[in-house]
């Protein structure tokens, strides 16, 4: 039970963050869009993109735990 309830909730913030990198409607307008943010702006792409890798791996990890009959 509370397998499933941490899988829905590692779901729910791996779509956000993947929603967060889309082109154009991402980070990167809300931080003004100019070149002046460029190095910060870099830098949270870089994070977004961290994220979204560990938390997949997460998925990933619980989704084949969760496979497994007991």
């Amino acid at each position: 039970m509370l397998l499933n309830v941490i899988a829905i909730v590692v779901a729910v913030l791996l779509i956000g963050v993947i929603m967060l990198q889309m082109q154009g409607t991402g980070l990167s307008s809300s931080f003004g869009g100019g070149g002046e943010f460029y190095r910060s702006r870099q830098s949270i792409d870089k994070l977004l993109i961290w994220v979204t890798v560990i938390l997949t791996t997460i998925f990933g990890i619980l989704s084949i735990i969760l496979l497994i009959p007991r």
